[in-house]
């Protein structure tokens, strides 16, 4: 309700509001207005009051069919209501279409095209009324939102989740008969239906998701305005009278916007309600505010009147204590009640590190305690056998380590002749033979040392290596050749063709001896 004075036109001010009471008609409600300023004999002010009635019309008839168009009734009251004496009234009433089926007459009334206007009244007395229907053609969307149930979830890393849980239907008349697709897509029948509706979020709203219990719902189309994200939401069906749906609409909002301190002491200003659809009415809104868990002294603030709910505890990631959950309710909300609220609270800046502390000792636990496990012994007595194992095992790891670098070697040898038959320098081949063979000797003895140990251990394993040795000196004749055809070659003493086939036979030779090695190991 604001208030303007007749010699300033264009300003205007807030004026305080408060639900009263008159006893001789204890069946209505009133509601008290107290100017800033007092009003002096003589002296006049405008005042605008601005009221909103959520189902207020009522189809008739109740139902319809796909194709008919919907007639509403509206009962209202011809004249202001008012416990003073109104000197000059005229009530306007502005409908939705120029189809009128039938309206209250008590001249003088004027109807044009969709407008009724009654009066001009003179000296109408106190608490006068005189009911007023209007029975017209209305085939505006009848949407009401059943209930909606609203979370904000703040950390104090950055972001703000907010999730709306909205049971929302249709109020106009009832769907008389079946359901047609096919008429609805190819007449556009169903004028009172809802295909889809568009929901505005604020600018900074981001990763916005809407599904229902099915799962992610894809007839949606996201635009960024300037000072708003612009949601057009299309239900999985249209919506006739009676019809209702539930989804899910969730999004993140930065902090920083919405979220304020000074020290230790914070507050959070956001919507108790945002915007659903155009002439929003919401039977039941429920909001939840989760805080950071160590959040105290908390208080809560609205621009108008709740009922404050219990508060709660959420328990979710590396929660000890749980968050601090405000909940509050509120009944018969439009769009003027899209408004921010505040919750005041503390919250120490060192509990931003509790979390990340509380993972690094839980990671430190785990691997401490993962370093003694392996390290305790728990046998009652020794197992000489499975510790036998155990030096077996390891044993076996080494000599495969130490097979794989001397078959390695062996295609060291193979690089030096072919670099020796490409160059013709003896004196670098003789240099690259014997770093070769110095690492070939070396791996050999290797082998050997722990042929050694295993015959303490497993005498049969030793065995087997026994013969992977001897295969091993075998492969070392094979490419002994090698070199031997390679130096011919080069100086001339074989022919081409001789010198491929000799290569050949000794690199098959030296794949098969090399297959017999693998195998062996593999069985051990």
């Amino acid at each position: 309700m604001s208030k303007g004075d007749d010699d300033h036109d264009g300003d205007s001010e807030s004026l305080e509001v408060a639900r009263t009471t008159v006893p001789e008609h204890k069946e209505s409600t009133f509601f008290r207005v107290t100017f800033k300023e007092l009003l002096r004999a003589g002296k006049s002010a405008k005042v605008d009051v601005e009221t909103v009635f959520t189902h207020h019309q009522t189809p008739y008839p109740a139902t319809i069919s796909q194709t008919e168009p919907q007639l509403v009734l509206y009962t209202g009251n011809v004249y202001f209501y008012s416990p003073y004496k109104t000197t000059s009234e005229k009530t306007v009433v502005k409908l939705s279409s120029s189809s009128i089926e039938s309206y209250t007459k008590v001249k003088p009334v004027l109807q044009s095209e969709s407008e009724i206007t009654y009066g001009p009244y003179e000296n109408t007395a106190p608490f006068t009324t005189e009911e007023m229907k209007v029975h017209c053609e209305n085939n505006s969307p009848f949407l009401a939102v059943s209930s909606l149930r609203r979370l904000v979830e703040v950390s104090h890393w950055g972001n703000i989740a907010i999730e709306e849980n909205v049971d929302i239907r249709h109020t106009g008349a009832i769907l008389k008969g079946s359901f047609s697709r096919y008429e609805y897509q190819r007449d556009k029948s169903g004028a009172n239906s809802v295909w889809s509706f568009k929901t505005l979020l604020p600018a900074a709203a981001t990763d916005v998701y809407y599904r229902d219990e099915i799962g992610n719902i894809s007839t949606s189309n996201l635009h960024e305005l300037l000072d708003s994200v612009e949601v057009e939401l299309r239900p999985r069906f249209p919506l006739f009278g009676g019809w209702k749906t539930n989804y899910l609409l969730g999004y993140n909002l930065p902090s920083y916007e919405y979220l304020f301190n000074d020290g230790d002491r914070y507050v959070l200003k956001i919507r108790f309600v945002d915007h659903i659809y155009d002439n929003q009415q919401i039977d039941q809104a429920y909001i939840r505010v989760i805080l950071p868990e160590g959040a105290e002294n908390i208080e809560l603030k609205t621009p108008f009147k709740v009922v404050r709910g219990p508060d709660e505890r959420h328990y979710t990631y590396l929660d000890y204590w749980g968050r601090p959950v405000i909940t509050a309710y509120k009944s018969d909300l439009v769009e003027q009640h899209i408004q921010d609220f505040e919750v005041h609270y503390t919250f120490h800046k060192w509990e931003l590190l509790r979390e990340p502390l509380m993972i690094v000792v839980s990671f430190y636990l785990l691997f401490a305690a993962v370093i003694v496990w392996v390290r305790l012994d728990f046998s009652i007595s020794k197992d000489a056998a499975s510790e036998s194992r155990m030096r077996v095992s390891g044993l076996l790891e080494q000599l495969q380590s130490v097979h794989d670098q001397r078959v390695a070697a062996y295609q060291a040898y193979d690089d030096a002749i072919n670099k020796f038959k490409s160059s013709k320098d003896n004196a670098a081949f003789v240099s690259n033979r014997k770093k070769v063979d110095a690492d070939y000797k070396q791996l050999t003895q290797i082998i050997t040392d722990l042929q050694a140990k295993l015959k303490a251990e497993a005498s049969d394993t030793a065995d087997r290596v026994s013969e992977l040795q001897k295969l091993d000196r075998q492969v070392k004749d094979q490419i002994q050749l090698a070199v031997t055809y390679g130096e011919k070659v080069v100086q001339g003493k074989i022919g081409k063709q001789q010198y491929i086939e000799a290569e050949n036979m000794t690199n098959a030779k030296k794949e098969e001896l090399v297959e017999k090695m693998d195998a062996i190991l593999e069985n051990l």
